[in-house]
């Protein structure tokens, strides 16, 4: 319609490791963004289940393609994955570029071990089938610095509405 403005679509790419409370925030903060929800361990197992193959990148590809789908429509798009390496991360970035729309790194972490640990050690799977990492393989997961800006939410002692308010304005302050 003549006259109406809509804003760019936006690609807020979630990174963290598992138990810093990443995927409960992601949840949180998709209504007030109006974006539409994509969990690489959903994707993942499903392709698990479904192919009784192991998986390997092929979860943030097909992940990447159902992004790049609905940034192209106009849609925003949470992406929730740890997103621990440096390649996946520029992709991300990438699949935004090329589907014309903005995007926000944020990172996700719990600055306190011992609380992290115990998220760890304690968190039942929401997703049928998946197998949780356990505190040593999330303590040896690969994880690359970041070379980029991003958003930074620590959750280390802070209720999951804390985070989403301190999330929401910090986006808020970045478009600015």
């Amino acid at each position: 319609m003549p006259g109406l403005h809509f804003p760019s679509p936006t690609l807020y790419i979630f990174s963290g490791l598992p138990g810093t409370g990443k995927t409960s925030l992601a949840k949180l903060v998709v209504y007030e963004l109006n974006a539409i929800y994509l969990r690489i361990d959903t994707i993942e197992q499903g392709l698990r289940n479904l192919c009784s193959f192991d998986v390997e990148g092929e979860g943030y590809r097909l992940a990447y393609r159902i992004a790049s789908d609905n940034l192209r429509l106009g849609l925003s798009v949470v992406a929730d994955s740890c997103n621990t390496i440096e390649l996946t991360r520029r992709e991300w970035e990438q699949i935004a570029r090329e589907s014309h729309a903005d995007y926000k790194n944020i990172e996700v972490i719990c600055s306190d071990s011992t609380e992290h640990r115990h998220r760890v050690e304690t968190r039942i799977s929401d997703v049928q089938g998946l197998r949780l990492p356990t505190w040593s393989d999330v303590e040896s997961r690969e994880y690359h610095n970041w070379s980029v800006h991003r958003i930074i939410v620590d959750t280390s002692g802070k209720t999951e509405n804390e985070c989403k308010s301190e999330l929401l304005s910090k986006l808020s302050h970045s478009q600015a």
